[in-house]
């Protein structure tokens, strides 16, 4: 089906107010709780990782339970509208912990809402990125649309990124830690409304593909061999954790590292912008690149700036190249860091809707909440495992939060896991999609002629 513009600017709305919550958890959580709260970092990883194993269960059926749901309101609205309600609770509850409560109750307490806030994002995020490959055809449209959505989720990302560290003093009236829990709360609250209106205008304005009277459900069972034997779905799945891992990592050791290391966390908002105005600018010409290069050049380009931003950071810290006052050329890697997530992102999406019409015409069945629903599943796993890795290397690296000078062998220690795991991870990247993905542009272009 085709697009109009409203409808296609009504997704992109909606990419955006999903990553604004994704990204206040992803990027403040681990410093909220360990931070502001004085939360143990190992504890706060610990519930993460768990939940992510949670997810590997939950996440899969949430994807059938959506390729099974027929409605007069379609398959995917009826799952984004109340995955968006319950999700923005959550967000506000994991941010606004009573301040009566004593540890052991703040533990609790984000056990019970961090396993929600993954349930429910699920049910919202699976059928919300389904919709491309159901709404689109292989080839410009989709790549189009693709790249729309993921420059807005950029723009997403980048708001809590950039404000939060400048606006919750703002909110809670001073920049004391217990200032700092008041804000957080409010901030929470602001972004979780703005969630909400952005899913409904999506919802009310994007159509789905009418559901065919003869297109029943399929088995289960059929479902999950149908996933599995799709290899390039499975590839690109490998390729989202590595990728996310590598990100997730380094974002959540970077205000540290501002904190800390920089010795001007104020400068982190300021860096953020820049790296996320990069991000967002790549998405948006990611079609004007396309016009000269192949989706799997981009790709590997991706991999190559990305390795080359944290080899710059990583001399640059050795080197000290920056002061409190001269931090700004940090900027520089972090531009290479986003430039080359960006295209990876883009692309990624380009590619796992490309695998659900390779699916259909190596299996015969079309999957795309199935294969979707791994797509959330692996997002949310290397958010954990990221945030996981960072509790445990906060703890090894002796970094007390509470001081405000470290040793040195803190600060080498801080600078090398922030990057050199992310490179290892870039690197196997590129091994796993030049030896296993196949998608290229002639192939997609013969998969579209059987389709049609």
């Amino acid at each position: 089906m085709k697009l109009k513009t409203g409808q296609k600017c009504a997704f992109g709305f909606g990419a955006f107010g999903k990553d604004i919550v994704y990204m206040l958890i992803a990027s403040y959580l681990l410093y909220y709780y360990n931070v502001v709260l004085g939360m143990s970092s190992v504890f706060i990883g610990t519930v993460m990782m768990a939940a992510r194993i949670f997810d590997a269960f939950n996440d899969p059926v949430m994807g059938i339970i959506v390729a099974k749901t027929r409605t007069r309101w379609g398959r995917f609205k009826p799952w984004i509208f109340a995955g968006t309600v319950l999700n923005a609770v959550t967000i506000y509850a994991l941010y606004a912990t009573p301040e009566s409560m004593g540890d052991s109750a703040q533990r609790v307490w984000l056990t019970v809402f961090y396993f929600a806030w993954g349930i429910t994002y699920t049910l919202m995020d699976i059928p919300f990125w389904s919709m491309i490959p159901a709404i689109t055809e292989p080839g410009s449209d989709r790549e189009q649309l693709t790249s729309l959505a993921r420059t807005c989720s950029g723009i997403g990302d980048a708001i809590p990124t950039v404000l939060t560290m400048t606006v919750v003093p703002i909110l809670g009236a001073g920049s004391s830690m217990a200032d700092y829990r008041i804000g957080f709360k409010w901030w929470a609250l602001i972004i979780a409304v703005v969630f909400v209106i952005s899913e409904l205008v999506c919802v009310a304005c994007v159509p789905e593909r009418p559901v065919a009277g003869n297109e029943k459900p399929g088995k289960i069972s059929d479902m999950f061999k149908a996933l599995f034997k799709n290899d390039q779905a499975m590839t690109v799945v490998v390729s989202i954790i590595l990728v996310y891992t590598s990100i997730n990592i380094c974002g959540n050791l970077v205000l540290y590292f501002f904190r800390f290391d920089v010795g001007n966390e104020g400068a982190y908002s300021i860096f953020a912008a820049v790296a996320f105005a990069a991000q967002v600018l790549v998405m948006m010409v990611i079609p004007l690149l396309r016009k000269r290069f192949s989706k799997s050049c981009l790709f590997i380009s991706g991999f190559i700036i990305q390795i080359a931003g944290f080899a710059v950071i990583l001399i640059m810290a050795f080197a000290k190249l920056y002061t409190p006052q001269s931090w700004y050329i940090l900027c520089l890697p972090g531009i290479l860091i986003y430039l080359g997530y960006g295209m990876l992102n883009v692309i990624m999406t380009i590619f796992l809707s490309d695998s659900v019409d390779y699916g259909e015409v190596m299996n015969g069945t079309r999957e795309e909440s199935v294969i979707f629903s791994m797509q959330t599943f692996t997002v949310k796993l290397a958010s954990g495992v990221a945030v996981f890795l960072a509790g445990l290397i906060v703890d090894w690296i002796h970094l007390d939060t509470s001081a405000t000078v470290q040793t040195q062998d803190t600060l080498d220690a801080l600078r090398m896991w922030m990057t050199i795991p992310s490179v290892i991870l870039l690197i196997v990247g590129i091994f796993v999609f030049k030896r296993f993905y196949k998608l290229d542009d002639a192939r997609m272009e013969e998969i579209k002629s059987k389709l049609n």
